[in-house]
């Protein structure tokens, strides 16, 4: 398959799709690219894909025969990834509730807005184990974010990622931590022979919050015709980890 990869969304390549596109490159995964304002051509979906990725991309621009074409192509084997931000899930422009794409995710999409906003700190744990977890230090040094798409995952869909916010005072010079709520923040699924997968927060700046650092170890990435980004080395692994599993990419 020459073009593995279909990516959507994320503003364009000179900002914030700059992070998953650098990702997506440094493991040599060739992939074809539409911006956020872009309505996607009918001819992307003519090429066999091993993943489908909408990220910060308006449902709107994606009309409901290509949905259906998208849709075939995941129920024999392809993978669906949606990751958080302003338009996507329902968001606020992004309105992906009630269409054939959310019918496919392991969520369900709430018919309003559905932002959530951290200001102070909420940190990533696991529920269970997972290959996209796996070599990650979840519990020594657990990353935290800015904010998510709250949605509710479905029956048939494995929760393996939540995020626990804290409320934090200061008594007597020391920070007082008291965890408060939770929400899931990854959940798989499948949808034909097609896997699937639903990231409540965002891989770019700002609800990504500090999981964009995540690991001792700078990673440094640009792809073409994009900004050049550098991140934590976990952040990195982790990215690729969730496309690996999701679209079943070859190692590189």
């Amino acid at each position: 398959m020459d073009v593995p990869i279909l990516y959507l969304g994320d503003t364009d390549l000179r900002s914030a799709a700059a992070y998953l596109a650098g990702l997506i490159q440094a493991r040599d995964w060739a992939f074809d690219y539409v911006p956020s304002d872009r309505a996607a051509s009918p001819e992307l979906f003519d090429v066999p894909r091993q993943l489908y990725i909408l990220s910060d991309y308006p449902a709107k621009h994606l009309n409901p025969s290509l949905q259906r074409t998208m849709l075939d192509q995941i129920r024999q084997g392809a993978g669906l990834l949606m990751i958080g931000g302003w338009e996507s899930f329902h968001g606020v422009g992004g309105d992906w509730d009630a269409t054939l794409v959310s019918e496919a995710l392991p969520v369900e999409i709430g018919d309003r807005d559905d932002r959530i906003h951290f200001d102070q700190p909420a940190l990533l744990r696991p529920c269970i184990a997972h290959p996209m977890l796996d070599d990650l230090p979840w519990e020594t040094r657990p990353p935290g974010i800015g904010g998510l798409n709250r949605f509710r995952p479905r029956t048939d869909g494995t929760v393996l990622l939540e995020v626990q916010q804290f409320s934090v005072r200061a008594e007597d010079g020391e920070f007082q931590f008291v965890p408060f709520a939770r929400d899931d923040v990854l959940v798989v699924g499948r949808y034909g022979r097609g896997r699937t997968a639903a990231l409540a927060t965002d891989v770019a700046p700002h609800w990504v919050g500090g999981l964009v650092d995540w690991g001792f170890e700078r990673y440094a990435a640009q792809a073409t015709g994009a900004e050049a980004i550098e991140v934590g080395s976990d952040y990195a692994r982790f990215f690729q980890q969730l496309l690996a599993w999701t679209g079943r990419l070859e190692a590189h």
